[in-house]
């Protein structure tokens, strides 16, 4: 007989929850390191447009690692600022893809004078929504709600609010990481909730309290620092109470544009329409917004699909 070692803990690109001990408190954790890095480095970004995305992109994974069905969940803000649009796509595979449409030259200008400009600055006035989809046998569910300060974290915490009445912090971050290969993206995020009190658990206000205050202690830099463990990050929160880290996920960063999906899309063009995005070289290119992947169609690939 062999000895197998048990297998390490997962510690990167991963959604998982996590319990204090005899509170009546429940979290998620999300830590995203090459994941994140493949979604913000397949568009040129800028800094503060792929720091939007990569909020965008660890909220979705957050809350949609909890869903308890088959299907994605899918994060947006929209507004009339320099970004005009930001999404991010969970599936309860762990996939995970996300993307910003911006005018470069407004986010530049809505730059100066910020260190980092943050969701309201750059989303302007608009609306933050999430998505739940089930498949084509159920109806999309929708939340909306106002973009208010500038992290999209304040915008999930008046969703939580507002749409299911549950008392939630979020903390999210996202930050460039010089690494031994160069410099990468970097992205982790939190979050807590108030389990509802009953008779047998009493009042629950103040293990609430008790526990936004530890919260609130949670840096950025340590959501995001590579050599502090998911349990090393729970443990210097709640190590006097106790807490364990559940069933974690893992998270990648995968597209599901295909070139038949590019050719359906194509081929709801109408031929002229269709003939005007035709290369000298005789070729269709259209790039996925989401992933970059450039699609090569010739024209009567398309007419023939």
């Amino acid at each position: 007989m062999t000895d197998h070692a048990p297998a390490a803990p997962m510690a990167d690109n991963l959604a998982a929850a996590f319990q204090i001990e005899g509170w009546p408190v429940r979290g998620r954790l999300v830590r995203l390191g090459e994941t994140i890095d493949a979604i913000l480095s397949a568009h040129a970004y800028p800094e503060p447009v792929a720091a939007l995305l990569g909020e965008a992109c660890v909220l979705a994974a957050l809350i949609g690692s909890s869903l308890k069905f088959e299907g994605r969940l899918i994060v947006q803000a929209q507004g009339d600022g320099p970004v005009r649009y930001v999404v991010a796509d969970y599936d309860t595979r762990g996939h995970l893809r996300g993307y910003c449409r911006f005018d470069e030259a407004e986010v530049a200008a809505a730059s100066q004078g910020f260190a980092r400009p943050g969701a309201k600055t750059l989303l302007g006035g608009g609306l933050f929504v999430m998505t739940l989809d089930r498949g084509p046998d159920f109806e999309r569910t929708q939340g909306i709600t106002p973009i208010e300060g500038e992290s999209l974290s304040l915008a999930a915490e008046h969703y939580f609010q507002q749409s299911e009445q549950i008392p939630t912090r979020v903390r999210l971050a996202v930050g460039a990481v010089t690494t031994g290969a160069g410099t990468a993206w970097r992205a982790g995020g939190a979050l807590i909730q108030l389990i509802a009190g009953d008779a047998a658990r009493g009042s629950t206000e103040e293990a609430w309290d008790r526990s936004r205050a530890l919260f609130q202690t949670l840096a950025d830099d340590e959501l995001i620092d590579p050599t502090v463990s998911p349990e090393t990050l729970l443990f210097r929160l709640f190590h006097e109470d106790g807490v364990r880290l559940e069933n974690p996920r893992a998270l990648q960063a995968v597209c599901r544009c295909s070139k038949d999906r590019i050719g359906t899309v194509l081929s709801s063009f109408s031929p002229e329409e269709r003939a005007e995005m035709v290369e000298p070289d005789g070729k269709i290119r259209v790039a996925c917004e989401y992933c970059a992947t450039v699609y090569e169609l010739a024209p009567e690939e398309v007419e023939a699909g």
